[in-house]
């Protein structure tokens, strides 16, 4: 056992040694003054940083150039215009800070660039002097939300761990990716933190684990919405030299900041900002004060310059227009060295003959493959069905209310329903036996979905824009792992409520009763989920019980007069899954059984044959109802992926209500 860490020292060792000499960065490159943030100890540690990451997930260094930018939204009262033919610049090796005050844009801004929203937009996006192609842009950045939404239920290695097998595929082996992930960790200063439980992060550590996660592939653009938002001043200068330690080894990170203090401003590379839709200045952040004082607005000098450009365009919004002007909306940058002018030439580029090449020979390779995520179909779901079952087996409060719940109702409706099973006098009070298992069954799995459903949607969002996986085996996993707890929930409820209501002890009819309830339950969990991705909690918890009031009406429409139900009504109760369900447990109790016993004179329903008769489910055959079942199944889980897509292909949703909102707009 001792040998194990002196093995991994000596990998770790041979990855350092292999890595190369430009993924190192410069300790020399902080700004003059900060050097005593940095201790012996640290700046070694900064050398080394992800050189095995570097060295193992080769990604090309990549430049954006944006030019003429503009954004509309389209709403009942007409079109507004968010950006204003904004040009600008982002550059590989850079930590660039978005600034500007609330409504500048600056959100709107970020997920143009990250892909995140298109439709509505216009202008001219270029990656290393070529037009931006999406397919190939979304391998090669990552876009961490404002949001810290980080899977619950698992340790910090174990989500590492996760996202290098989902996100480096078999581009490297278990033992370089384990690496890796120990790397990133020790980099971010997680590695003490490993076995921690993601929950239970403060809001500093949730932050660098939102990066480390998005790190594991090493994308050459990362983009990070509002990433200091609820953390401490301490909390924020660490991220954010975080950051930039990360963009010296050649990342471009481009982030939105609300309002950073005179010392956090000193840290970035680049500032870009931003006032009602237009860029008012691009450049060094040394050089924001003498740009202003141009314009005629004297900084004081005890006055934060962020504080300052950010007071000066919120109170006077004449100041935005000469200084948008005095920048060309975007299209001069300030450098500490030299001012740079694009005018609608190709970028300069660092190295551009060697970075040119490299990244024309990574997107050939990347088309080549024709591989949109790195791992296939079915690595993905085993990977996200061993994710899901370990979350689930974790997660002990929900089984204990569930099986709690499970045991009380059953105990309770066997209690209601004792010894009625085989009662010719009583025969009405079973099918109501029937129809409360019916609606046991159907609210409690489509509120499940309806409840949590909605955050997981969050969480998918981030996994699936950021290229994880593909939305379909995330959907297929998410069905598989359900089945386990439905499935010993459903039995142990029927367990008890079946001898208690006094059914008939024949095993064929308990697994017909049984079967057929398992397909209520997948059936009412795909109502659920469709209704949990379209809605939130609070509208969801509306929407479900409004759709399952009238299915359950249907289901039992015709109960006394069967043989009478008109045409119209059995046509419009066959768009009841409810009515199969029930008609289903109907047929598996009481087809093909001899007489009930009747405990008075004259029993009317001593032959099961006159009940089905009366309950308008004599000709109905129970392969009808399953496969009634089944086709229900299909349609509610189809309903719910495409509300999921809806949701997360914005590129999908944003046309849709673009082409609703012409509509409406004619009518």
């Amino acid at each position: 056992m001792a040998a194990v860490p002196l093995v991994r020292k000596a990998i770790v060792g041979a990855a350092l040694a292999h890595a190369a000499p430009s993924s190192l960065p410069n300790p020399t490159e902080f700004e003059e003054g900060q050097e005593s943030q940095w201790t012996p100890a640290s700046l070694e540690r900064a050398g080394s940083t992800l050189k095995a990451l570097n060295r193992m997930a080769k990604r090309p260094p990549v430049h954006i150039v944006f030019e003429d930018v503009n954004y509309v939204v389209s709403s009942h009262k007409g079109e507004r215009k968010i950006l204003h033919n904004i040009s600008g610049e982002f550059r590989s090796g850079e930590l660039t800070c978005i600034l500007g005050p609330s409504g500048a844009g600056k959100s709107t801004l970020l997920n143009i660039l990250a892909g995140f929203h298109s439709n509505g937009s216009n202008g001219r996006i270029s990656v290393n002097g070529h037009t931006r192609d999406m397919r190939v842009f979304k391998k090669l950045s990552s876009y961490i939300m404002q949001d810290d939404l980080l899977q619950p239920r698992l340790t910090v290695q174990e989500s590492m761990k996760i996202a290098a097998s989902l996100k480096l595929g078999k581009e490297l082996g278990n033992a370089e990716k384990e690496l890796i992930v120990e790397e990133i960790l020790q980099t971010l200063g997680l590695w003490d933190h490993r076995d921690t439980m993601t929950e239970k992060l403060s809001g500093g550590q949730s932050k660098r684990l939102s990066v480390a996660l998005e790190l594991v592939n090493n994308p050459p653009v990362i983009f990070l919405d509002e990433p200091t938002t609820g953390l401490d001043i301490v909390s924020i200068r660490q991220l954010v030299v975080l950051l930039r330690l990360l963009s010296r080894q050649g990342r471009n990170i481009v982030c939105t900041v609300h309002q950073p203090s005179a010392s956090l401003f000193a840290l970035f590379d680049r500032i870009y900002v931003l006032a009602r839709g237009m860029c008012c200045y691009q450049g060094a952040p040394q050089l924001l004060v003498p740009y202003m004082a141009e314009a005629g607005l004297i900084c004081p000098k005890t006055h934060n310059p962020a504080d300052f450009v950010l007071e000066s365009l919120a109170s006077d919004m004449e100041t935005v227009a000469p200084l948008s002007e005095l920048c060309q909306n975007g299209k001069l940058c300030r450098r500490q060295d030299r001012m740079m002018t694009r005018g609608g030439r190709k970028p300069v580029l660092h190295s551009d003959d060697s970075i040119q090449r490299i990244f024309t020979e990574h997107v050939a390779k990347e088309q080549s493959y024709k591989v949109e995520f790195p791992t296939s179909f079915w690595t993905q779901f085993i990977i996200l069905s061993k994710r899901m079952f370990l979350q689930n087996r974790r997660n002990m409060t929900s089984h204990w209310i569930q099986l709690i719940h499970h045991l009380v109702c059953a105990i309770l409706l066997g209690s209601i329903f004792f010894n009625v099973g085989n009662n010719a006098a009583v025969p009405i009070v079973n099918f109501k036996f029937c129809l409360s298992c019916l609606v046991f069954f159907m609210y409690t799995h489509v509120m499940i979905p309806v409840l949590i459903f909605p955050f997981q949607v969050r969480l998918l969002r981030r996994e699936y824009f950021n290229r994880w996986y593909s939305l379909k085996s995330y959907y297929a996993a998410l069905t598989f792992s359900s089945f386990p707890s439905m499935v010993i929930h459903g039995i142990i409820f029927m367990f008890i409520t079946y001898p208690m209501s006094g059914q008939v002890m024949e095993w064929d009819r308990f697994l017909l009763f049984a079967f057929c309830a398992f397909l209520i339950c997948i059936c009412s969990e795909g109502l659920g989920l469709a209704v949990g991705s379209a809605f939130s909690v609070t509208n969801g918890s509306i929407i479900a019980p409004a759709i399952a009031a009238p299915l359950l009406a249907l289901s039992c429409y015709g109960m006394g007069f069967g043989p009478y139900i008109e045409g119209a009504m059995r046509a419009l109760m066959s768009t009841s899954f409810l009515r199969f369900g029930v008609t289903g447990f109907s047929i598996a109790l009481y087809r093909n059984r001899p007489l009930m016993d009747c405990s008075i004179d004259f029993c009317l329903y001593s032959d099961p044959k006159l009940i089905l008769r009366d309950l308008g489910m004599e000709g109905d055959s129970y392969g009808v109802q399953v496969a009634g079942l089944l086709a229900f199944t299909f349609i509610h889980r189809l309903l719910a992926y495409l509300a999921l897509r809806y949701y997360l292909t914005s590129e999908f949703s944003n046309k849709f209500m673009c082409y609703v909102s012409k509509f409406l707009k004619h009518r």
